[in-house]
């Protein structure tokens, strides 16, 4: 069969793990104003929630560790596929990868689903550039392929996952490790308008190298997003702006 088209126009989405599995057609956003929507995370069994501290501030952001917990693939195409089929608008399924063989079974049952438009399979902070290569291929099939990154090892990987065919590459939240009053550290994922610098440098440079980026980090406003598109991201991710009532009416602006 052949492979689906997946067009991002307007060129925006949500990152995974901000609007939930599935969009929301009785909410506050306007559809129109987005191109696709990515699922949150799902893996091949469910997985629970991280345990102790999951959430820090510091200037300029916060720290979530989750785990993405999330009810696994099975049950939520039995919860989730009738909305994917009423979406307005492209629905990228996320998929949590360990192994070629775990995408490649997962990517098969997606295959054919209404409304879904492509996978965007997340690769762990310590996969080799043979597994990055490994599970792009075995996602291939009739649905695009996005291979969302480690945001600190994206100029290794990237080349692998465009030559084995993914259709572009997206960029996962930098982590980091935060104090906490009680407990010790935590580590986790970082969001915030602070992570914007670094993110536009990183998405440049992917760029130069004539790689298809999704550009994220850092964005909340039109402003962010404008210079995001003007150094030559194919498409912009946001995050964290999306769980706040503002960035609601930011995003009518893009």
């Amino acid at each position: 069969m052949a492979k689906l088209d997946l067009t991002l126009d307007p060129p925006i989405m949500n990152a995974a793990g901000a609007l939930g599995f599935f969009p929301d057609l009785h909410g506050p956003l306007d559809w129109s104003h987005f191109g696709a929507f990515v699922t949150n995370p799902l893996s091949l069994a469910p997985r629970t929630p991280a345990r102790g501290k999951r959430f820090v501030t510091y200037p300029g952001g916060f720290l979530l560790h989750s785990g993405y917990p999330n009810p696994g693939l099975s049950q939520a195409l039995r919860r989730f596929a009738r909305q994917w089929s009423r979406s307005p608008l492209p629905v990228v399924v996320h998929l949590l990868v360990r192994s070629p063989d775990e995408v490649a079974q997962m990517a098969r049952r997606l295959e054919g689903l209404e409304g879904v438009g492509g996978v965007e399979i997340g690769l762990t902070s310590d996969a080799s550039p043979e597994l990055v290569a490994g599970c792009v291929q075995a996602c291939g099939g009739e649905l695009p392929v996005i291979a969302r990154l480690p945001f600190e090892r994206a100029i290794e990987l990237a080349p692998r996952a465009i030559q084995a065919g993914a259709m572009a590459v997206s960029l996962a939240p930098p982590r980091g490790i935060c104090p906490a009053e009680a407990g010790g550290p935590v580590q986790g994922r970082l969001y915030g308008p602070a992570i914007l610098p670094i993110a536009l440098r990183l998405v440049q440079e992917l760029v130069k190298l004539g790689l298809p980026t999704i550009g994220s980090g850092g964005i909340y406003t039109h402003e962010h997003y404008n210079a995001m598109l003007s150094i030559g991201a194919l498409a912009v991710q946001v995050d964290s702006v999306l769980w706040k009532w503002s960035g609601y009416r930011v995003l009518e602006r893009a």
